[in-house]
Parts: C-alpha cells; sequence; structure tokens
C-alpha cells in the first residue's frame, strides 16, 4: 500500500524528468519509469501515463512518448505541432524518430 505522500513523491518526480527533456528531443514512458524506479524501487510505464495524464500540463508532456514513438490518438495533433515547432526528428509514420531523437531523461540536482 502506498500512503498519499509517496504518491506526490513518484508523481513530482515523473514531472521532474518530463521537464528534463530538451526541445527537439524524447523520452519514454519506459525510461521515466526506470529513472524513478531506481530512486523510489517501484512503478512503471503504465503509472508514469497515468501520472503525465494527470498532473502534466505543466511539462512538454509530448516529450513522453510510447517505446514505438508514438503517442496516445487522442493527443496526436497537437503533439504533431509541438514536433514540428520544436524541429523533433519524425519518422514518415508521424511518430517521433527515437533513433535520432532519444534522450536519457533525469531527476537532476536533488
Amino acid at each position: 500500500m502506498t500512503t498519499e505522500e509517496e504518491r506526490e513523491l513518484y508523481a513530482e518526480l515523473v514531472l521532474r524528468c518530463a521537464q528534463s527533456v530538451p526541445r527537439g528531443r524524447a523520452t519514454t514512458y519506459g525510461a521515466i519509469a526506470d529513472v524513478v524506479g531506481e530512486r523510489l524501487g517501484r512503478g512503471g510505464p503504465r503509472l508514469v501515463g497515468s501520472v503525465l495524464a494527470r498532473h502534466g500540463g505543466g511539462v512538454p508532456w509530448w516529450r513522453v512518448v510510447r517505446a514505438d514513438g508514438s503517442l496516445p490518438p487522442s493527443h496526436d495533433e497537437e503533439a504533431r505541432q509541438a514536433y514540428l515547432e520544436e524541429g523533433t526528428p519524425l519518422r514518415a509514420s508521424g511518430a517521433v524518430d527515437l533513433g535520432r531523437a532519444f534522450a536519457g531523461p533525469s531527476l537532476g540536482a536533488q
């Protein structure tokens, strides 16, 4: 069982990781889950997605994608505009080209 304080810390760390991804680059839900999991010993890509869905409006959420470089369809148009503005490398399918755009997330100074 997790406490409210533990959930808030998890969310804070996920948001910090999302914020760490530079313009024109992207990371994955799984990469963020790995970084936060190293610190807290729990969580996974789905939990990262849940945090971003609930609390991610203030961070560059479009820079966090699935392992195949895509976002859920409901976010495609807004994200595509951000990718074009930031010069994010894309594949012909419109998904982020993670081979060229991947940036490992970090928690920064702690």
